[in-house]
């Protein structure tokens, strides 16, 4: 059977502001629908979306993950664009400093520098969630653990955002988007080996052995696989955190009375708000799923943060509750690409709560938040608020 075909351009100021309702009328309108405005074919329920992500034999992710073909004709062979043995041999290359054990060793660093910077906010009253809260541990912990230079931080996170703004549909944002990504690339390869700090994870990195197998300029091109991830996504969902515990002050409450639940917490903040919300994988033969076909050689969009909402999957989906046990949501993806720096961003996460649960007794709003805008991520830009 052809799959239903929808309306619904996922891409657009509408969808994105308010996803939900949208995701729901895909959910119920079949298992695999045709975005005819995006010629994707969304896969959008829970069990389905988990299923494709484990095969990567039929949804490959050799031929790019974005919405559009500019920017997949303009990236392959990293570890977001690569298929196994490849995508493997790159993951294992760089995930040593992002392994539990490893991050184990940053705890007290991390954990100081969080409560320094809620002590000093708690003595403001009101900050920005974002800028002042979110920006701290990924912006300047993480980018001199990178081993980045000065020059160039003040960019990263335009050039974060860029990137994943470029793999939406062909849409102004993605076109807006290209160059900044484009000049991130730019800036990795242009980095002269003695400017990186030393003992860093970009100097370990390219004082592996095994680097000397890769082109030089790819080999610095996997730099950005720290940076990228370990920004934009972490400050959304901590700004998203941030969010949900001023609109549900009774769920900041149980947090506050038992801190052994923020981790679990923070799942369920990751299962509610998925900060990147899909991506697009191409599909090599005919799949069927129910009695629906994905034609071979089209585009699928798997999209994690509507999965998260799937009622077929989680009781009462869109109610925020930090004692539900979370842990399947695909927040991080799943199969081979399940996101490689999802222990940085949790780890991150559970600092900031921390020192926010032992100070801070509620969140008001101190202005208007706003939404940024971006065609792959779900966060804010602004949220200003007021603590007591």
């Amino acid at each position: 059977m052809i799959a239903p075909a929808s309306d619904i351009d996922i891409y657009s100021e509408d969808v994105r502001a308010d996803p939900w309702p949208h995701y729901k009328a895909l959910r119920d309108a079949g298992p695999i629908v045709h975005l005819t405005n995006n010629d994707l074919f969304a896969i959008s329920r829970f069990k389905d979306v988990k299923a494709a992500l484990g095969n990567w034999k039929t949804f490959s992710s050799a031929k790019g993950v974005s919405a559009n073909e500019e920017r997949n004709a303009n990236v392959s062979g990293g570890v977001l664009e690569s298929d196994d043995p490849v995508h493997a041999q790159l993951r294992s290359f760089l995930q040593g400093p992002l392994l539990p054990g490893n991050l184990k060793k940053l705890e007290l660093r991390f954990q100081q520098s969080a409560d320094e910077l809620v002590d000093r906010l708690f003595a403001q009253q009101r900050f920005d969630a974002v800028s002042e809260l979110a920006h701290h541990l990924p912006v300047n912990i993480v980018s001199e653990l990178v081993g980045l230079p000065e020059e160039g931080r003040a960019n990263m996170l335009d050039w974060a955002s860029a990137s994943f703004d470029s793999m939406g549909s062909y849409n102004e944002r993605a076109r807006r988007a290209e160059p900044k990504r484009a000049e991130a690339l730019s800036y990795v390869r242009n980095i002269p080996r003695d400017k990186l700090l030393p003992g860093s994870w970009g100097d370990t990195l390219l004082s592996n052995p095994k680097s000397e197998t890769f082109d030089p300029k790819n080999a610095k091109d996997l730099l950005f696989n720290y940076v990228g991830p370990s920004l934009d996504t972490t400050i959304s969902a901590i700004g998203s955190a941030i969010w949900l515990f001023y609109a549900h002050p009774e769920q900041w409450d149980i947090v506050r009375a038992d801190p052994a639940l923020i981790p679990k917490a923070i799942e369920e903040i990751l299962r509610i708000e998925a900060p990147v919300q899909h991506f697009t994988r191409h599909v090599t033969h005919d799949y069927a799923i129910e009695d629906v076909t994905l034609p071979a050689g089209s585009r699928t969009v798997m999209m994690f943060a509507s999965a998260n909402r799937d009622e077929r999957k989680w009781g009462n989906p869109d109610d925020f509750d930090v004692r539900r046990d979370s842990r399947e949501h695909l927040a991080f993806g799943a199969g081979p690409h399940m996101c490689m720096g999802m222990h940085l961003a949790k780890f991150e996460m559970r600092c900031l709560l921390t020192a926010l649960a032992a100070r801070v007794k509620r969140f008001h709003l101190a202005g208007e938040p706003m939404r940024r805008p971006n065609n792959t991520l779900r966060g804010f830009g602004v949220l200003p608020v007021r603590v007591e």
